[in-house]
């Protein structure tokens, strides 16, 4: 009986340790976001630690991760967008930043993307507004986009949405790869070669203040292009996701004046295949307390990333939120 009584115990003991391995099995989430230069990097790092929770890491009201029990979330450097979209869709990433011009087309297979619909692309959250910076010299200007014609132009990274968006706006100015020479460079390539003399010009979109910038700016000095309103209105009509914006005099150093530009916004993109319970607990996390004191002593843009504006343009946009997401959303009276 004792024998019995032993064994009986020593079994409920490798089961309770069976169990708690179980338990602590972590689960990992990659999310791809962008540059180091940029703004998605800094951004993803911050929401993939306010949403993990590692195994055997302190509860959060013990001062520990206040994440998604047993979740490891990971910020890879990708080239941005399209990547990050693709990447969702194909099962290579979890999750992607993008904006929401080229997470439309590519869910609905249209534009660049005809024929080729996402149709695993899922919302998660709209973030913030991404200014479009198309940078100068310091001393330098032009009149409107024509004027880059015969000139080095920085368009980004292929992959990029960004890329996709200039390509656009540049055609309508009469303007493309045929007469320019254009570089397809990330941000922080693209203020070196500017830096160094060998660009005339080069655009990136992304939340301000951009760190290469801020670097190129009190280092060589740099002017960003203030679009008209007439050309903001065109940019909305080609593009109807880049909308009106402007980034403040006095973000970078030596821009003492307002400048006027496109913007869209970024968003937090998942696949369909991704459960619900996973999702509505990731989106959880990102809107708790603990999450939002990271965000607002992050990067600038972190500030403006709020539950009251995560489904902004979300409904106009036509790309589903996740059913995790948005059971969360309804559970707090936000949709």
């Amino acid at each position: 009986m004792k024998r019995l009584t032993k064994f009986g115990g020593a079994l409920a003991l490798a089961a309770l340790f069976a169990g708690q391995a179980m338990a602590q099995d972590p689960t990992f989430f990659r999310i791809g976001t962008g540059s180091a230069g940029g703004t998605y990097f800094p951004i993803g790092g911050t929401i993939a630690n306010g949403i993990s929770s590692p195994p055997g890491s302190r509860p959060c009201e013990e001062g520990g991760q206040c994440g998604v029990p047993g979740l490891i979330a990971i910020a890879q450097s990708t080239t941005a967008s399209v990547f990050n979209n693709t990447a969702v869709q194909n099962g290579e990433l979890e999750a992607g930043l993008a904006a929401a011009d080229v997470t439309r087309s590519m869910f609905l297979g249209e534009g660049k993307f005809d024929g080729k619909p996402h149709e695993k692309l899922r919302i998660v959250a709209n973030l913030y507004p991404e200014d479009l910076h198309l940078v100068l010299p310091d001393g330098a200007s032009i009149e409107s986009l024509s004027d880059l014609k015969d000139k080095r132009v920085g368009i980004a990274q292929a992959g990029s949405g960004t890329q996709v968006a200039v390509l656009q706006m540049l055609d309508a100015w009469g303007v493309n790869r045929d007469n320019m020479s254009e570089a397809e460079l990330n941000n922080s390539q693209s203020a070196e070669r500017l830096a160094d003399g060998q660009l005339d010009a080069y655009f990136y979109a992304a939340g301000w203040p951009v760190s290469a910038m801020v670097q190129l700016a009190t280092t060589k000095g740099m002017e960003l292009h203030s679009f008209s309103e007439d050309d903001l209105a065109k940019i909305n009509e080609i593009i109807p996701a880049y909308i009106p914006s402007s980034i403040p005099a006095g973000v970078y150093e030596g821009i003492d004046y307002e400048v006027k530009t496109p913007a869209v916004s970024a968003l937090l993109v998942v696949s369909s295949d991704l459960s619900e319970d996973l999702v509505y607990g990731i989106t959880k996390a990102m809107w708790n307390d603990n999450t939002r004191k990271l965000l607002d002593n992050g990067h600038a843009k972190g500030k403006q990333i709020t539950a009251d504006t995560a489904l902004d343009g979300i409904q106009a946009l036509g790309v589903p939120l996740h059913p995790g997401a948005e059971k969360f959303y309804k559970e707090e009276g936000l949709l």
